[in-house]
């Protein structure tokens, strides 16, 4: 199920985003890119509605994804 991004609490959508960028790894090619950086590009493909938050009722996590995935 999606579940908005704009009902999320400010804090709690910068912790899940936080979580997110952080398990996905830091394989970002030659050039580094700043948590932070990371962090304002997520929330950038919410806005834009390229990347959804997603709750799973069988597994009771929630998750970010890219819409395409999804």
């Amino acid at each position: 199920m999606i579940v908005p991004w704009q009902q999320i609490d400010p804090d709690t959508l910068d912790n899940l985003i936080k979580e997110f960028v952080l398990r996905e790894g830091t394989d970002y090619g030659a050039v580094e890119i700043s948590l932070q950086s990371k962090i304002d590009q997520i929330k950038k493909q919410l806005e834009s509605g390229d990347a959804v938050v997603v709750f799973s009722e069988l597994h009771e996590t929630v998750d970010i994804q890219l819409k395409n995935r999804f």
